[in-house]
């Protein structure tokens, strides 16, 4: 396989990847509905901040340590969890607040705390940088070196990921009226703190592939 055929083949599969529904897709759309769309955009990226973080440590050989090592793995797997399912607890408890109410109301969300939530996502989650181990390398055609352009499929997958968010910050935009009344808010917030939890969860009983 050639460095064109390789960048082609595995940016369709991250566009099929980007868009497949998950915790990160959930992040964005709660954000951008019941804080707005900077703060949906600011999650976006700062989900991105967290799978380049992975993709760097993939491309520097890290990764294989991590999954060696059944210690760091275990605690980082479980710093991840613990989080999700803190997160996922606060949604369920939330009482749904419209985007255009007081900040103090609206909890408080910042750009920043935002960013925060979408970066800490991924940054906690082993899984993302065992997800990258065992799929770039399968990318990578022979004669190429590898760390780099490992990094380079990663930013690729992260870049059609923030277009996939991009888009789905705008479609809620269009229907913004409907979605940021308080019930929907409320059932929104419901369904990404089950999310969370599940997800949370699933972490925290997981091994290494």
């Amino acid at each position: 396989m050639s460095v064109e055929q390789s960048l082609i083949a595995f940016s369709l599969a991250a566009m099929v990847l980007a868009a497949t529904p998950g915790i990160d897709t959930a992040l964005v759309l709660r954000m951008s509905i019941s804080a707005g769309a900077r703060r949906g955009l600011a999650a976006a990226f700062g989900i991105a901040a967290g799978c380049l973080l992975w993709g760097a440590v993939v491309a520097t050989g890290l990764g294989a340590l991590l999954a060696a090592s059944g210690t760091v793995f275990t605690v980082v797997k479980f710093l991840g969890a613990a989080y999700l399912v803190w997160q996922g607890v606060l949604l369920l408890r939330s009482r749904g607040v419209r985007a255009d109410a007081p900040a103090v109301a609206a909890g408080g969300e910042t750009v920043g705390s935002a960013f925060a939530k979408g970066f800490l996502t991924n940054a906690l989650n082993p899984k993302v940088g065992i997800f990258y181990l065992t799929l770039l390398p399968q990318f990578v055609p022979a004669g190429v070196e590898m760390a780099s352009f490992s990094f380079l499929l990663a930013s690729i997958h992260v870049a059609m990921s923030l277009l996939w968010f991009v888009l789905l910050v705008a479609l809620t935009r269009r229907s913004v009226r409907f979605l940021q009344k308080p019930a929907v808010v409320a059932a929104l917030d419901r369904l990404t703190g089950v999310v969370f939890l599940g997800f949370g969860l699933k972490l925290a009983v997981s091994q290494p592939a």
